[in-house]
């Protein structure tokens, strides 16, 4: 008996192919939709109907036929799906631009930026359409940073030395970042915190009780990361001076002292500077003015902060500094340095730049 329909091209595998569409139907990591093509068109190359293929795999003889057909064709590029161009455009390149340029260079009458639906309203598009297209420009108008450029006229001078201590530290020497976190505020929540649970975040009131401060001064090893801490209720020269002396204890007698300090009044007193005359070993390194991102140690403030002091509950002054004692005999315990990867030259490059950039700004 004659056999109906039209016939069917010869579906002839090369080695390559039956071995490639073996691997495909077989691994894991092959995508199912490709895994289930190369398993028609193995058992297409083995003789059998689309009919029966199709009634083995449970799906539709149209479906056999079409990758039996796209094999035929394009071998075993034609198992893979084709591009797909989507919708047509609906915003033109004059109004991406109009977008872009407005919200770079206009403001809006009632606000100080652009909202992604004050835009809309504006230029006629959905607000999903602008958040878009500000994504594509990376163009975030709801966000503000802040900047301030140092005026030291040692500038350039400080950030060479202080960064030169870290990238090549002196033989036989500590490099110490010291500062002083003053007013840290002893807070208690005037109602119970409501602890987290499945579901729920942790929950607190947003008024609390003042019960004091105290100021924490603290000299980071820039190698080790080892931290020595000492709490005052002020932050004078001689409570500095005091620190000083703590430091003069924990260092070992046959190193020299390096220390980065910022500008503060109290490093720079006369009892202070006595003190250093009398010990010759103590060397001071001044981070520009406007500068405390060059001293380390303000990295460790904010290791401190988020993780201790932020979210802490304290009813009286005694617990915060018992809470900051313990919380640096912890880090102690396994310090991690901080790396410092900028050279000095490139510091000073990228300052460079930014003020090109501030000053095309003003004009």
């Amino acid at each position: 008996m004659a056999t109906r329909g039209r016939p069917k091209a010869a579906l002839i595998l090369s080695d390559v192919e039956r071995s490639t569409l073996l691997s495909w139907s077989r691994r894991r990591q092959t995508a199912q939709s490709l895994a289930l093509r190369s398993r028609i068109v193995l058992e297409c190359a083995a003789g059998a109907s689309n009919q029966d293929v199709a009634a083995k795999f449970g799906v539709g003889p149209h479906m056999v036929s079409k990758w039996r057909s796209r094999f035929v064709q394009r071998r075993l590029r034609g198992l893979s799906d084709e591009y797909r161009s989507g919708a047509p455009r609906k915003i033109t390149d004059e109004k991406v631009e109009a977008v872009v340029r407005m919200t770079i260079e206009e403001m809006p009458q009632d606000a100080t930026h652009w909202s992604t639906r004050s835009m809309a309203r504006e230029v006629g598009l959905a607000p999903s359409s602008i958040g878009r297209i500000w994504q594509a420009f990376g163009l975030q108008p709801h966000r503000v940073e802040t900047f301030k450029l140092s005026t030291d006229p040692l500038l350039i001078d400080k950030v060479r030395d202080v960064v030169g201590l870290y990238l090549d530290p002196p033989e036989r020497a500590l490099v110490l970042c010291v500062d002083e976190k003053s007013q840290i505020q002893a807070l208690d929540r005037s109602q119970p915190v409501l602890p987290l649970r499945p579901g729920v975040v942790e929950r607190r009131a947003h008024d609390y009780v003042r019960h004091g401060t105290t100021s924490l001064f603290a000299a980071l090893d820039a190698a080790s990361g080892r931290v020595i801490g000492q709490l005052h209720h002020r932050h004078r020269a001689q409570e500095f001076r005091r620190f000083l002396v703590r430091i003069d204890q924990e260092v070992p007698a046959e190193l020299d002292v390096h220390l980065i300090l910022d500008n503060y009044a109290t490093h720079k007193a006369p009892s202070v500077k006595n003190w250093l005359l009398r010990h010759p070993r103590f060397h001071l390194h001044f981070t520009p003015t406007s500068g405390s991102w060059l001293n380390l140690v303000e990295r460790w403030f904010a290791e401190l902060t988020n993780k201790k002091v932020r979210r802490g509950v304290h009813a009286s002054v005694r617990d915060l500094e018992a809470d900051i004692v313990q919380w640096i005999e912890l880090w102690n315990e396994n310090p991690r340095p901080f790396r410092w990867l900028k050279t000095a030259d490139e510091i000073l490059a990228s300052i460079a730049r930014f003020c090109t950039r501030i000053s095309r700004a003003g004009h």
